[in-house]
């Protein structure tokens, strides 16, 4: 527990200032951008700002870290529109991101969510952190308002808008995986040997009922725990081997213990992890 408790603190001092970077050139259609930087991982998120005049700034894209080259520390940004702050009462102007404009990556990276199966695994890992945590009960009114028992991936992205987090935390199969927020990009996976005694569905929550809608995505009740994140993580991580081969291995592990009659293992469904492993076509 005490190696666990070292990384989420070493974790969280990685994540946990704002990083600002020169963008060093712009591609035509602008859709990318470059920036020179000392280490950044894969999926960070951020935000272009350009200058005006004077004192004056403005946010003009969202940003987030495509590739990393080490050997020359050049960072590839894909760049899209912002609209973490639209707001139609007001003009907007004709600005594009160029070369001398600012990316502000990693904003947001001092507050982080935790999603666990249990209160005890949840405060376990969450009282010794520096982290600034945003109660799962924020989260868990959210979706009641929204009418989704089963949280979908956008909606972390909202919470993490609404609430200035910057960090998901998913804890599977004895394994915390910190997740970018905007991005949904895999960040880190640590060990972590916690006992699993209970399962709360969708997750750890003192709210005790998450209304649902009559229909739509979402609006049914989570039956199953670890498949439906790792679903969520293979949609934004398809390229990810580590992530992959976990995943499959507890899919082939699935299908041992449904096919070997054991009583305990009766009412195990052996196609649970399918809809993740078809994010991985072609992989192997």
């Amino acid at each position: 527990m005490r190696y666990i408790l070292l990384v989420l603190i070493f974790t969280a001092s990685l994540f946990g200032g704002v990083l600002k970077s020169t963008i060093l050139s712009v591609n035509e259609d602008k859709t990318e951008a470059t920036i020179k930087i000392n280490n950044i991982d894969i999926g960070v998120n951020g935000f272009i700002v350009h200058s005006i005049e004077g004192d004056h700034n403005m946010i003009l894209n969202n940003a987030v870290v495509k590739s990393y080259d080490k050997s020359t520390k050049i960072a590839t940004l894909t760049i899209s529109e912002y609209t973490a702050l639209r707001n139609n009462a007001l003009p907007s102007g004709k600005w594009e991101a160029k070369a001398g404009d600012t990316a502000v990556l990693a904003f947001g990276y001092t507050r982080g969510i935790l999603i666990s199966p249990s209160e005890e695994i949840y405060y376990r890992i969450t009282r010794h952190s520096k982290l600034q945590w945003v109660h799962p009960d924020i989260f868990a009114t959210i979706l009641s308002f929204n009418g989704h028992p089963t949280p979908l991936r956008e909606e972390f992205t909202k919470l993490g808008i609404a609430s200035s987090v910057g960090l998901v935390y998913i804890f599977l199969d004895k394994k915390l995986y910190t997740v970018d927020s905007m991005s949904f990009k895999i960040l880190t996976v640590i060990e972590a040997d916690l006992l699993q005694d209970e399962t709360k569905l969708p997750f750890y929550t003192r709210v005790p009922e998450i209304d649902a809608d009559w229909w739509g995505e979402g609006s049914d009740e989570l039956e199953y725990y670890e498949p439906y994140y790792y679903k969520l993580l293979a949609e934004a991580n398809s390229n990810n081997k580590t992530l992959y081969k976990i995943i499959k291995d507890l899919d082939t592990q699935a299908r041992a213990d449904e096919e070997s009659g054991k009583e305990e293992f009766e009412d195990l469904d052996e196609d649970r992890y399918e809809e993740a492993l078809e994010y991985f076509e072609g992989m192997e």
